[in-house]
């Protein structure tokens, strides 16, 4: 997993909790996988409007810090 890049899930909302890698090499939420892990992707596995969903809420955040 590379440190600091961002996932997201299917839907295109970012993850912000810890992630693990299954066998399989898939990533998914939480520390341990559980009945609740979901599946996780980077930016060019999702859909083009999940795309655009993880893009809108990645402009909030830079203007969340500049405050």
């Amino acid at each position: 997993m590379a440190k600091g890049m961002k996932h997201y899930y299917k839907d295109g909302s970012e993850c912000t909790g810890k992630v693990h890698k299954m066998p399989d090499g898939s990533l998914h939420s939480g520390a341990t996988h559980t009945k609740s892990s979901k599946r996780l992707y980077h930016t060019d596995e999702l859909s083009k409007a999940a795309q655009k969903k993880a893009k809108e809420g990645s402009k909030k955040t830079k203007k969340e810090k500049k405050k």
